[in-house]
């Protein structure tokens, strides 16, 4: 038998002022994250801009061959938090925005080797909007948002919300579903511990079911505080990633509670218990 897949580890960089308070571990620039999280030992750092223009690539390529690191994603979500956009608004133009908005972090992340992140901008059926129409536009833009990923050598990953953030998929099966049946094989999962602690009756049977689906996962606690912070039985979820072969990124999408430091050093606490292989 072959080695067991191996994981890598990443923590979370918030550029966005907006996003203070959320489950950003370094909010304190590009410089501060990615010499913290070099001098912990991480393997990479996944970054939240408020727009693509935020991220000094030629900066960002510097920081990462001094402190020997990568970029494990990059995320949009400051589409919807700055601007309220998302890619099933009733509004043809703020879907317009909101798909370039994206597009254009697709390039910078691709720049880096890394895949963008669409979460929150996927939105919700409401009002005059059903649910119909609402997956048609989205299948619409993930086609095409992929399709540009693709031309550029990478992936583009999809996050399920909990049901208090969205409507249109929840869990990991019934996501991984929906996402076979676009015309497109470049969008994985970004799979949200803490998200499927709420929304997952089980969350390692759930990460089965998605199998090579699975491109991405946050590393949470049920409390979104570090993992071993909160009731999260992290074994059989590594367990789990380990048979469906997966050998991305467990990122610290986490609240930087007590203080960053602390919940940065929990977390590779618990990725090298969990995850490290022997």
């Amino acid at each position: 038998m072959g080695s067991p897949p191996s994981f890598r580890s990443a923590v979370t960089l918030s550029l966005v002022p907006e996003a203070k308070g959320g489950p950003f571990v370094y909010c304190q620039g590009l410089a501060h994250g990615c010499e913290r999280a070099a001098a912990l030992g991480f393997d990479a750092v996944e970054i939240f801009p408020p727009a693509a223009a935020a991220i000094n690539q030629a900066e960002l390529a510097g920081l990462l061959l001094r402190h020997r690191l990568t970029v494990a994603a990059v995320g949009t979500g400051a589409g919807w938090l700055i601007h309220k956009w998302t890619l099933t608004h009733s509004d043809e133009v703020v879907r317009r925005l909101a798909r370039e908005f994206i597009r254009t972090i697709i390039e910078t992340a691709a720049a880096f080797g890394a895949p963008a992140i669409i979460g929150s901008m996927q939105g919700r059926w409401e009002g005059g909007v059903d649910r119909a129409q609402a997956l048609a536009w989205l299948a619409e833009a993930l086609e095409d948002l992929s399709a540009h990923a693709g031309a550029l050598g990478v992936t583009l990953l999809y996050e399920p919300l909990n049901r208090y953030e969205t409507n249109l998929f929840n869990r990991l099966g019934d996501t991984a579903e929906w996402l076979r049946t676009l015309r497109t094989d470049r969008v994985r999962i970004l799979a949200d511990l803490f998200h499927m602690n709420i929304e997952e009756a089980d969350p390692a049977s759930a990460l089965r079911a998605a199998g090579a689906m699975v491109g991405h996962v946050h590393f949470a606690d049920s409390n979104r505080h570090a993992v071993g912070f909160g009731h999260t039985d992290v074994a059989p979820i590594v367990a789990a990633l380990r048979e469906i072969g997966y050998a991305g990124y467990l990122s610290a999408e986490i609240v930087p509670l007590p203080d960053a430091e602390t919940a940065a050093r929990q977390t590779l606490a618990a990725f090298r218990q969990h995850a490290v292989s022997a």
